[in-house]
Parts: structure tokens; C-alpha cells; sequence
């Protein structure tokens, strides 16, 4: 090991100190000690990955001394923990994030420099845990970080996928899933723990008895039985102690080699249980169209839920406390249906497994659950076959039976006559074939039921759960999503994170209504500069970053017009298309007309199975491939596709953006965060009156909100009046003009049908009102580019969403769940 630099400063003898200490020279020896010890390589030898790892070491040396006396703390006080249960966790990078929240990003800036190194490479080298799809996984990543900077005491329950959401590469065109190998060059944050592993039945029979006292027995034979293996990462909360737990489960056979059948010569059939059993972590979100991926999926659900749940009792055992008064020291959150199976499995451990009255097993099971809904569209609120649900976990379809049984005569009770209410509140459900309702079983086996934006919630109330509602209303509340400002504005963005600092203080990162001190200077010239360098600087190394990656040139001084997000054809990308080839089809008429130069950005992943959202993908590409290449449009129009969206890539295009698309149709999106995190960094949304935007543009203010569409209502009504589509197709020229081209092969190189799929999608049924909205979008699409040519009106409305988006804060929205939901308050952490 080299000497270190003496401009970094004296060694640090203390052993404890190397590893604890914040100063640069005690980093940079705590490095090169990673480095050697742990990695194996001298610092002339080493990787980069070599040299990430190190680091990474490093900052989690200075984590575990915090993370160890917070498990410590709340062991020897009296505290509620927040036990989040979540199918996705999407962290982005761990190591920028830890260096933030522990004040030392500029000390490891320094070290790093001393030894001829680049912090920048270094985080960049980190490979993205890509164990979330979209918005549930993050927003669950985002409440860790808000759990932890707010000391709540907090466990994350989840799966670690062996392999996570598949890497997007664009082919012709076309979406192509690779597999995504995040763990191929291994992960530094987690700690494996088998010695606390469970085990976790599936299939097999139920055989009953009952003994002299009467009381009823069932024993559950499984068929086979998995191990759950926990990996456990500390999430460190900004500038406190807190560093909580994010546990997730990885799947192994409880007998991973079987030397008998090995020397039958059956070498496949020897491994066999070992690779059925790690299927169960092995990827996120299988394929759920064939039986088999749907009994992967439920298998997925239950594994991760029934090792939480264990892992929970036996906390509360070995605290010698009662599982009678579990609901006291555990709230326990399911994030959208993923984990519904949690209200059978909690009731089969307390009365099979540890012998609780059913009545009594029930009340603690009620009161210890909570669910948030996170969905209007009916085909995410799960539900199971029950041959499959039975065949799989029979026990539990007993028990979820006889919840139903009670639960219907309460129902009657309460509502007699009425059967058709009765089967809308059934547990099971079904025509033809019978199926378990997962929302009903979340429902009706929580205390709490919230939706994560008002018109969201309404819309629970009076559609989605409105029978639920009817019968339990005070189960019901509002919790509006928020997002961290750590993660999307201080290490996203630190030119903006710095001027705000600079003039308001730094008390905004961890009360974000602080941003309120902003407004006086939305009118102050020199600030309204400084903001606009510090923007056109963010367009500036986006778009560094596309000429680099997809060596494409794009305008910073253009509107950056944006539209990131799982691609579904109720989020309407097309419309956005549509809107493009209605400027286009405006210069082919009139080459000479003053337009305003917009850069056109796009990035989202579609379900390897959706057919449908992948051709939208493919209609992006072959509408910019053309207007790319055409010299009339001169730089005016350019349309970009960003592959492999993820938090890596989001932290790099929301500081960078103008105009903010949320153009859902209304009542569709349940809330969004996407529009949250453009609007801290200074985007100005266009937007339906869908989700949060409603609360966003209350907010922000109608003035700094360009809004088109129907509402929610004016949807219903369209559609109970019914849809004249021909009429709006036929009366209106534009739109007819860019739907004919998308038929007539001009974008699709002679190929008529490529895009006749959708065309006759809008035209024959439009299920999510692009043509009903297409007027209207146009028209505000206008008002946004005469905006965008008064500059400083412009930047006054820019300055004014980000002073007004406190409370989109994600520790807003959990200080709204501590109080109302699980009950519990902050516990200060002393090392």
C-alpha cells in the first residue's frame, strides 16, 4: 500500500477511527485498506470495479456502526415499527445517495482526488439494482429514505431478484429485453444472513383433528418446502444516525443436491430441486399469461410475505412479548396488492402455528395490517384462479374461505336482501371460473385502506372499492405520494440544490416547505439568470450525454419537451406522437414559418408482453428516424428515444427538462411521481387533471400549469353518452392528416400495416380518449411554445413550481402515515 499524499493529512492510527472517520485522510485510508484487504489489488493494479468496491466498503464501514446502533436502540426502547412489505424496491445507486445523507460527498471528492482518482467514475461504475418496475418500486425506496431521515423505526420488506427488471435495448426500432445481471460484479451495500433463514411451504394437503378440549387442529403437509435467505442493506436517512433495514429474500432448495439420483447418472434430476426453488427469486415479474408464470408470481408473493411475517413474530417473541399484542409494536404497510397474501398467512401462523383462537388471531391480524391501493386499472387488482390458489397453498384457501364465510354473514347483516352487493364483497368471485379477489382479501383483513392522491382516493371510494367504502368508511384515507428531494434535487441536480442553498439555506432538504422562501425572488432578475444558467447548464450535459451514447446532436437552447415513464397506452405516448406529427405536417406546409425548436424526449420500458406498448415504442422511433433525417425541418423538431430508463438515467433528464408531460387520460393514473420530481427541478407540467397533477397545479398554481383533457367526470359521461370517433376523426383535418400518414406506410418505410394495429385501436374503440383530448392538447401545446418565448415569464413560473412543491415531499406523505396509520414516532438514534 502507497503512502498517502501529505496534502490529505496525517494517518489515522485509531483502528476504530480508519473505520469511522469522515475527514478525507481518514477515507483515503480507509480505502486503500478496502482496497488491499478486501479487494485483493494494489491501487496500480486495480479496476475500476476494483476501485468501486473499495469505496463502496468504505462508506459502509461508516454505515454499519450507525445501522448497528439503531437495531440496538429500538431493541432497548418501547417502539412501533414501520414493517413495509413491497414487491419492488427500486434504490438507484447506493453510493452517491450514502454520501449525501452522511455529509461527506465533499471529504470523498477530496480523498479521491489526493489519490489520482475520480469520484465522478467511481459512481458512475455502480451497476443500478434494478428491482422495480416503475413507480411503486421507487416510491417504496423513497419512503426508506424518508423512514430513516424522520428516525422512524422502520424494517423494508422485499425480493431480491437475481435478476431485475430486463435491461431495454432498441433494435430497428423495436424493444428487445436483454436479462439484467445487477449482481454479476457482486453487491457491497448487502450482508447475507442464512442463520436467519425460513423456510416456506407450498402445495401438498391439509389433514385436521380435533383434541379433547375440542379445539380444531390443521396441520399443513407441503408438497415441498423453500428456504428464504435474507440479505439485508442499511437505507441511512439524511444527516441522522437512523440507518434502518431494507431486508430482501432470495430463494434457495432446502437440499440443493441430491447425491442419490446424481450417481443414478440423473445429474439434471440431482439439481433439480435446487432450480425450481431459485426460480422463485430469480427474476422480476415473470410473464403471468401462461398458467406457469402465474403460479411463479403467486409463488413470488407468498415466499417473500410468509418469510417477512415470520421474521416479524419472531422479533416480537424474542422480546418476550405476546403475539396477542403484536399490533402494538408492529404496523405492518402492504404496498398494493403484491403482498395481499399477508392477510392469510399472518392468520395461519397465529392460530395454526402458534395456537391463537381464531377471533383473537383475526382482531391482531386486522390491526396490524394496513393497504394502500395504488391502481385504478382492473386488470393490477389481482386475483388468483382458485384451482391454482389451492392447488398451491391449500391451507390458506381454507382460511381465506372461512374469512369469507364470516365476512358474508356480516355483509347480510348489514345489508339484507341485497345479493348482489353480497357477491360484489366476496372474497371469491368469478362466472365461469372462481377466483380469489387479492384486493378484496387486503381490504378486508387491514384497519386502513388509503389511496396516494385525492381524485385517487375518491375514485376507491365511489368505484374501485366503493362497496368496501360503504361498508367500513372509516378504514378509508388519503395519502398523496411524495418523493425524496435528496436523491431527485440534491444529488440530481446539485447546481440547483447549490443556488437554492446558497440563498434560502439548506434547511430545504429536510423540511422541503422551506421552499417557500423562494418566492419573493421568482421576480429578481439576477436570480432568475442564475436559475436560468444553472438550466441550461443541466440541458447542456443531457445533452452531452446523447451525443456520447446514441450520437445523436440535440439543441439545448429548444424546449426539452418530456415524456419519461412506463410506456401504457392509458399513459399515451401516442398522443405525444400525435402532437409531433401535427407540427411536422404544419412545416411540410410552410417550411418558412417560425417555429419554436423543441427536443422531443422519451424513455420507458414496455412489458415484454404488451404488444401493443411496444409498437408505440417502435412508432417513436420510425416518426423520429423520419423527421430526423428531413433537412426542411432544420433543427426545429428532434425526437429522441433515451433506452434503459431507470433512476440512473431519471437523474440525469428531470433536472434537464422544460416541459413535464403527464397527459394520462383523467381517472386512469392512481397518482404519479414523475411529475413531482420534473416539477422540483424546475419543469412546468402539461397535464390532464389525473393523479397528483390536480393537487400539483392547486399547488403551483393554475397560471404555472398548462392544462388540456376531459376531467374524470366528463370522461364517464363521454363514455355512457357514448364516443362518436368517426365524427371526431372525419370533422377534424389535423388529426385525420396524422392518422393517415401513420396508415398510408410514410413512417414505416412502404409498410402500411406496421402501424394499422393502432390506428384502428383509436379509431374503432379508443379506449383511452386520445381523440376526444387531441384538440384540445394541441391548443395548450400552442399556448406552451408562445410561453416559452417570453423568458422571463418563463423562468418565473419555473422558480414558482419548485418554491411550491413542499408538499410532494416524501416525508410529508410518511409523517401523514405515522399519524393517521401506523401510530408511531420518531426514535433518535445515539452512537
Amino acid at each position: 500500500m502507497r503512502d498517502l499524499p501529505a496534502s490529505i493529512g496525517p494517518l489515522v492510527e485509531s483502528p476504530r477511527d480508519r473505520k469511522t472517520g469522515m475527514s478525507a485522510g481518514a477515507l483515503a485510508q480507509s480505502f486503500q485498506e478496502n482496497l488491499f484487504f478486501v479487494q485483493g489489488r494494489s491501487l496500480e493494479r486495480a479496476t475500476v470495479n476494483d476501485l468501486y468496491m473499495a469505496l463502496a466498503h468504505t462508506v459502509r464501514d461508516r454505515l454499519v456502526e450507525r445501522w448497528i446502533s439503531t437495531v440496538k436502540n429500538y431493541q432497548a426502547q418501547d417502539v412501533r415499527v414501520v414493517c413495509y412489505l413491497s414487491a419492488e424496491f427500486l434504490t438507484g445507486p447506493h453510493l452517491a445517495n450514502n454520501l449525501i445523507n452522511l455529509g461527506i460527498y465533499d471529504e470523498t471528492e477530496q480523498a479521491m482526488r489526493q489519490l489520482g482518482l475520480d469520484l465522478n467514475v467511481l459512481i458512475e461504475q455502480e451497476e443500478e439494482p434494478g428491482l422495480g418496475n416503475g413507480g411503486l418500486g421507487r416510491l417504496a425506496s423513497c419512503f426508506m429514505d424518508s423512514l430513516a431521515t424522520l428516525d422512524i423505526p422502520a424494517i423494508g420488506y422485499g425480493i431480491r431478484y437475481e435478476y431485475g427488471i430486463f435491461d431495454q435495448q432498441i433494435r430497428d426500432g423495436w424493444q428487445v429485453e436483454t436479462t439484467d445481471k445487477w449482481l454479476r460484479l457482486g453487491n457491497p451495500w448487502a450482508l447475507e444472513r442464512p442463520e436467519d433463514a425460513f423456510e416456506v411451504k407450498f402445495g401438498g394437503r391439509t389433514e385436521s383433528h380435533v383434541d379433547a378440549a375440542g379445539k380444531l387442529h390443521v396441520t399443513w403437509i407441503p408438497q415441498r418446502v423453500v428456504r428464504g435467505i435474507p440479505h439485508d442493506t442499511p437505507i441511512l436517512g439524511y444527516r441522522t444516525n437512523t440507518a434502518n433495514t431494507m431486508r430482501l429474500w432470495a430463494a434457495q432448495a432446502v437440499e440443493s443436491f441430491d447425491f442419490g439420483i446424481f450417481n443414478t447418472g440423473d445429474f439434471f434430476g440431482a439439481v433439480a430441486d435446487k432450480v425450481s426453488s431459485e426460480n422463485i427469486s430469480k427474476i422480476l415479474y415473470p410473464n403471468d399469461g401462461p398458467m406457469q408464470g402465474k403460479q411463479l408470481r403467486l409463488e413470488q408473493q407468498f415466499f417473500f410475505v410468509s418469510c417477512s411475517l415470520q421474521h416479524i413474530l419472531k422479533i416480537q417473541l424474542a422480546q418476550h412479548r405476546t403475539l396477542a399484542e403484536l399490533h402494538r409494536k408492529f404496523a405492518i404497510q402492504m404496498n398494493d396488492t403484491h403482498p395481499a397474501i399477508a392477510v392469510a398467512e399472518l392468520m395461519r401462523l397465529l392460530v395454526d402455528e402458534h395456537g391463537m383462537e381464531w377471533d383473537a388471531a383475526w382482531h391482531v391480524t386486522q390491526h396490524t395490517l394496513s393497504y394502500t391501493n395504488h391502481t385504478l386499472m382492473p386488470e393490477a387488482l389481482e386475483q388468483w384462479p382458485r384451482g391454482l390458489f389451492g392447488s398451491l397453498l391449500p391451507r390458506h384457501l381454507e382460511i381465506v374461505d372461512e374469512i369469507n364465510r364470516r365476512h358474508m354473514i356480516d355483509v347480510r347483516k348489514k345489508f339484507p336482501g341485497d345479493e348482489a352487493r353480497a357477491e360484489r364483497l366476496s372474497l371469491i368471485g368469478g362466472q365461469s371460473e372462481s377466483y380469489v379477489r387479492m384486493a378484496h382479501l387486503a381490504a378486508l383483513g387491514s384497519h386502513a385502506i388509503n389511496g396516494v392522491a385525492e381524485l385517487h382516493t375518491g375514485l376507491l371510494k365511489t368505484h374501485v372499492l366503493r362497496d368496501f367504502y360503504a361498508l367500513t368508511p372509516e378504514k378509508f384515507s388519503n395519502k398523496t405520494n411524495g418523493v425524496t428531494p435528496r436523491r431527485w434535487m440534491v444529488l440530481g441536480n446539485p447546481g440547483l440544490a447549490g443556488l437554492l442553498t446558497s440563498r434560502i439555506g439548506d434547511g430545504w432538504i429536510s423540511d422541503l416547505e422551506k421552499l417557500r422562501r423562494l418566492e419573493p425572488l421568482a421576480g429578481d432578475a439576477e436570480f432568475a439568470g442564475e436559475w436560468r444558467r444553472v438550466k441550461q447548464d443541466n440541458k447542456i450535459r443531457l445533452a452531452g450525454y446523447i451525443r456520447q451514447r446514441l450520437a445523436m446532436t440535440v439543441d439545448p437552447d429548444s424546449i426539452f419537451d418530456v415524456l419519461v415513464k412506463r410506456l401504457h397506452e392509458y399513459k399515451r405516448q401516442h398522443l405525444q406522437v400525435l402532437h409531433i406529427l401535427t407540427l411536422y405536417k404544419r412545416i411540410q406546409r410552410a417550411p418558412d414559418a417560425e417555429v419554436v425548436p423543441r427536443t422531443f424526449l422519451f424513455g420507458g420500458k414496455a412489458a415484454p408482453g404488451y404488444r401493443m406498448a411496444k409498437l408505440i415504442i417502435k412508432l417513436i422511433h420510425s416518426v423520429g428516424e423520419a423527421i430526423n433525417a428531413d433537412p426542411v425541418v432544420r433543427g426545429r423538431l428532434r425526437v429522441v428515444f433515451l433506452p434503459d430508463y431507470n433512476v440512473k438515467l431519471g437523474q440525469r433528464v428531470y433536472p434537464a427538462a422544460d416541459l413535464s408531460e403527464q397527459i394520462s387520460l383523467a381517472g386512469k393514473e392512481a397518482s404519479g411521481t414523475g411529475n413531482m420530481k420534473f416539477a422540483m427541478n424546475g419543469a412546468i407540467t402539461i397535464g390532464t387533471l389525473d393523479g397528483a397533477n390536480i393537487e400539483i397545479r392547486e399547488e403551483v398554481g393554475a397560471e404555472n400549469f398548462f392544462l388540456f383533457g376531459l376531467t374524470a367526470a366528463e370522461v364517464e359521461q363521454r363514455k355512457r353518452q357514448g364516443y362518436n370517433l368517426r365524427g371526431i376523426y372525419e370533422s377534424n383535418p389535423d388529426l385525420k392528416e396524422a392518422l393517415d400518414s401513420l396508415s398510408s406506410g410514410e413512417f414505416s418505410r412502404g409498410d402500411r400495416g406496421l402501424f394499422q394495429p393502432l390506428v384502428d385501436s383509436l379509431l374503432n374503440g379508443d379506449e383511452f380518449m386520445l381523440l376526444a383530448d387531441y384538440q384540445s392538447y394541441i391548443d395548450c401545446q400552442d399556448r406552451v411554445s408562445e410561453a416559452y418565448r417570453d423568458r422571463d415569464t418563463w423562468t418565473r413560473k419555473s422558480i414558482l413550481n419548485v418554491a411550491r412543491m413542499g408538499r410532494f415531499s416524501s416525508d410529508r406523505a410518511i409523517r401523514d402515515y405515522c399519524a393517521d396509520i401506523w401510530k408511531t414516532w420518531p426514535v433518535k438514534i445515539q452512537l
